[in-house]
């Protein structure tokens, strides 16, 4: 994060060990321990139990220890009752050698407040609170001093007192005042004028690095429960990944002995018996299930059963539904019983709860033994979860039920493909590895195959996963068309991102493989008798409908539409120029349900291909429902697929906002889930459109701990982001010489692209940088190369990029012709900014050949594309060009700025950067909303009226 960055400089060197996903947090805390310009004199930190306020407090009194400040502490404790002024013994510890140096009455009167058994009766309250004054005003005239004081509501009234005499008396002293309490509100006595800092949870990146950091931290499934059941609270992060033994559990709480040493035992203890058995039910209930649930399997109607757990801070009763007050209330409220009693709550809930998979659930719970009946109950209702994480969880808790081997494996294998639309590696792997060892059926070979071989290449392992599909292909003829086309499919997912010859010559063969084998309805049905009735196992029953075959990466093919869907993807990356027509209209397969992640399998497939055929933009609005789907289910396997496709669509059409808020969005669950090539690709992408909007910073690092973990020479792809991202930022900050190096190495030696869908979309960015590095030469047998591979038929936005290259570095005579060809089509402006470059370029050769009014047309267009998007680097170009072919100047600027506030000063200051009105927020302390009004009443003083203009104006100052 920005923030956590900005502060991780200020204080590098100074701590042994920095809070995680405190960016913000730490840096208003140093403004107000380092006197800086707007810090508080005092600052009070509030977050309920375990947010981190003890954690934040000890890394400001190390960094002020640093500084080379006098730091003070103490911490406020409730059940501390050696003597009343506890908390000042602790607070002045340190400096009890000062005491000599004090006047003989404040000298007197610490020492006895300090040692009340050897002086009878002790000084008031008023005398200790003037003697403290004294003392800490001489400490501040040869030092800085901090006083740190954590837990202030468990503080002595008198102490609380005399520390709020200190802000209010000492603000001229180089003194600063820290204080926690617990809470959403300041505790009384404090003044009302006191700032505070709410500490909400960590974001759930920093939560899993947080979780990661933990000695024999949890992997896979675990671990998910964990940050979920957790909430961002650090503590109960700590807590729950603790290791206990395997019992009965609610939704994952661990269970087998009490959770001990947090803040809920004595609470708990001191309920009624019969609240404390509600809070058990609530707990095993899992969060959303309602009250009359709870009631009903409590067999009571008396509400004031909660009442003494509502008194006690624990739950709250909000619309119809039991809510936690804290993550470790409920796992505290949990573990603590016997297991005969949390076995017994589950199966009264089983009774009660509506819902077909939550009834399941709790009979797998209870259960002690493998139960067919109870695994066939949740693999039926595995589907009706809102999210494949809770489907994924099911069917194996399913598999773990299952006595019959092939049953087991069966339900192993669609956990498997659940798994992997979550994208977490390590729950696919555990999954994996406990499937081989269990099955051999082919066609679930070839499904829990394609589902590891899609994690692989999310983490990064291209050649692995290929040729683990490589290797299940011997069973296409086996499983039928519809699984060996999910997984040919697969492959062409990994071909892509790869960008080797080789993978996409191996992918041809799978793809001939493939149609070689039966549709799906000739394949072979459940062997029947004449009445209908099925052998199985040596026992008759009524014969059921077959299941949708388990497919990997698509998941559960059904109908022609989607196997049409699936073979026009691959013939795209097999056979590109083939590929270059509209591509099939996207539509659900018949009979996938229209709410789980799989129902866009087709249209997933299908976009896929659009994009390799610079078409994805026409289906932007099916493009971003199947994304939102995607992420209410927290498919984020499938997801990781098509989400890169979407932001490089939504920055080729300039939708930069959408794709900033999407890149962050996505970057999170990559960080949770551990997918460090999906992180590079973002990471990449940040930098391309921070180039693109002019807000690189002046010397951009990507996280050194991600590109270690991915081999660029298989992920072409990403390499290939990468190099166009820095070639671009080359451009904004002026570096001519430096963006030729990078765009050249999209191609090698010899013009081949390095990557054979991106690298050509990059050939206009070449041409302007071989321009203006005078490389001309060098560029032209690159594009020829490119121009060949597109073929006679290239997509209008390759025209249009062809063209401009062309007039760029090829012969002089034509560059008038090419610069018009690749302006004639306005289909191009599907592409606004790569049509604004072409203005650009075209309208400084105008100028440079002395057709200035011409020139001044293309650039005004070129200026007015580039500010409607946002594109600051080309709007700042095509301005600068503006001003030299003589058009009329914006107003002066001179003074303008001088009107305004200090604050709407630094507020135009970083919305001229590029940064949103939530950015500048956090900054500046202050709510997006104020930001945007600031900036509503700063145009018209300015002469403006948008906000691209922000950047031009400031400038020219």
């Amino acid at each position: 994060m920005v923030g956590d960055e900005a502060a991780r400089r200020s204080s590098c060197g100074t701590a042994s060990s920095r809070p995680l996903g405190r960016g913000r947090e730490i840096r208003r805390i140093l403004q107000c321990v380092r006197r800086e310009s707007g810090g508080p004199q005092a600052l009070l930190l509030l977050g309920e139990e375990g947010i981190g306020r003890t954690t934040l407090l000890g890394h400001a009194r190390e960094l002020a220890d640093h500084d080379g400040m006098c730091v003070l502490s103490a911490q406020g404790w409730a059940a501390d009752h050696r003597h009343a002024r506890a908390c000042l013994q602790q607070l002045l510890a340190p400096v009890l050698d000062q005491l000599a140096g004090l006047p003989a009455a404040h000298g007197q009167v610490l020492s006895a407040a300090l040692n009340p058994v050897t002086h009878d009766g002790g000084p008031d309250d008023a005398q200790v609170q003037a003697a403290l004054l004294a003392l800490l005003d001489r400490l501040a005239t040869s030092r800085p001093v901090l006083v740190c004081v954590d837990d202030i509501h468990a503080c002595d009234g008198a102490f609380l007192d005399a520390l709020c005499a200190v802000i209010r008396l000492l603000t001229c002293r180089p003194l600063r005042v820290l204080l926690s309490a617990r809470g959403e509100a300041p505790p009384p006595g404090l003044p009302p004028v006191m700032e505070s800092l709410h500490l909400g949870p960590l974001s759930a990146p920093s939560a899993a690095a947080l979780l990661d950091r933990r000695p024999a931290a949890p992997t896979g499934r675990r671990r998910l429960e964990i940050l979920e059941e957790a909430e961002g609270n650090p503590a109960a992060l700590v807590e729950l990944s603790r290791r206990v033994p395997t019992a009965l559990r609610a939704g994952g709480a661990p269970a087998g002995r009490p959770l001990m040493g947090h803040a809920f035992a004595a609470r708990l203890d001191a309920l009624p018996p019969a609240t404390g058995r509600a809070l058990l039910y609530a707990a095993a209930a899992g969060p959303g299930e309602s009250v009359a649930a709870l009631m009903a399997a409590l067999d009571t109607e008396d509400l004031t059963v909660w009442a003494p757990a509502e008194a006690a801070g624990l739950v709250s009763l909000v619309e119809g539904r039991l809510v936690f007050r804290h993550p470790l209330a409920r796992a505290a409220a949990f573990s603590r019983h016997p297991a005969g009693e949390r076995q017994q709550a589950q199966q009264d809930l089983a009774e009660t709860v509506a819902r077909p998979e939550g009834r399941a659930h709790h009979l797998a719970t209870a259960a002690l033994r493998t139960d067919e009946s109870v695994a066939a109950l949740l693999e039926d209702s595995a589907w009706r979860h809102e999210d494949v994480v809770g489907t994924a969880r099911a069917l194996e808790q399913a598999a773990r039920l299952s006595p019959q081997r092939p049953e087991r494996s069966r339900r192993l294998a669609e956990a498997l493909v659940a798994a992997h639309a979550v994208g977490d590696p390590g729950w696919v792997r555990d999954l994996h590895d406990r499937f081989v060892r269990d099955s051999g059926d082919p066609e679930l070979v070839c499904a829990a195959a394609g589902a590891l071989a899609s994690i692989m290449s999310l983490e990064s392992a291209q050649r692995e996963a290929f040729d683990l599909l490589v290797d299940v292909s011997e069973h296409f003829p086996a499983v039928g068309r519809p699984v060996a086309l999910a997984v040919t499919a697969v492959a062409a997912g990994i071909a892509v991102q790869s960008g080797l010859p080789e993978h996409r010559a191996g992918l041809s063969t799978l793809l001939d493989r493939a149609q070689e084998t039966a549709p799906a309805q000739e394949t072979a049905p459940a062997e029947t008798d004449s009445a209908g009735e099925t052998d199985a196992a040596g026992e008759t029953g009524r014969a059921e409908p077959r299941r949708p075959p388990v497919t990997g990466f698509l998941g559960h093919l059904a109908g022609p539409g989607t196997e049409r869907a699936l073979e026009a993807l691959v013939t795209a990356v097999v056979r590109p120029r083939t590929a270059t027509g509209s591509p099939v209209r996207p539509g659900h397969p018949h009979g996938a349900p229209l709410h789980g992640p799989y129902a866009s399998a087709s249209r997933t497939a299908v976009l896929a291909a659009a994009c390799l055929a610079d078409e994805a933009d026409v289906y932007l609005g099916q493009f971003r429902e199947t994304d939102a789907q995607l992420r209410t289910a927290r498919a984020f396997g499938i997801r990781g697929w098509t989400v890169l496709a979407l932001v490089d669509t939504l920055m080729s059409i300039g939708w930069f906002t959408e794709a900033e808020a999407l890149i962050r969005e996505a970057a999170a669950e990559a960080a949770v889930l551990r997918l460090p090539r999906i992180r590079a690709d973002l990471q990449a992408q940040t930098l391309a459109l921070q180039a693109l909007r002019g807000t690189v910073p002046p010397e951009p690092r990507p996280t050194p701990s991600v590109w270690r973990a991915v081999c660029l020479d298989e992920n072409r792809a990403t390499q290939a982001r990468m190099l166009r991202a820095r070639g671009l930022a080359a451009i904004a900050l002026g570096d001519w010489d430096g963006s030729w190096r990078h765009l050249r190495g999209l191609f090698t030696a010899d013009g081949s692209p390095l990557h054979p869908v991106l690298s050509p979309r990059s050939i206009a960015e070449l041409a302007v940088a071989a321009q203006r590095t005078g490389r001309s030469d060098e560029a032209v047998p690159v594009l020829a190369r490119v121009r060949a591979e597109q073929g006679d038929r290239p997509s209008t936005r390759m025209t249009l990029l062809l063209h401009h290259a062309t007039a760029l570095v090829g012969p002089d005579e034509d560059a008038e012709r090419h610069f018009q060809l690749a302006l004639v089509n306005h289909e191009a402006d599907r592409w606004p900014w790569e049509r604004a470059h072409v203005r650009l370029n075209y309208g400084i050769r105008l100028r440079r050949c002395r057709r200035t009014r011409e020139a001044r047309q293309q650039l005004t267009t070129a200026l007015e594309t580039a500010e409607r998007i946002g594109a600051g680097a080309l709007a700042a170009a095509a301005a600068r060009e503006l001003r030299a072919s003589g058009a009329a100047p914006t107003p002066d600027t001179v003074g303008l700025l001088e009107q305004l506030t200090a604050q709407q000063q630094q507020i135009v200051q970083l919305a001229a950067r590029g940064l949103s009105n939530r950015e500048i927020g956090e900054q500046l302390f202050l709510s997006p909303r104020t930001v945007g009004s600031h900036l509503y009443n700063v145009y018209p003083k300015l002469g403006i009226s948008r906000r691209q203009q922000l950047r031009d104006l400031l400038e020219q100052r």
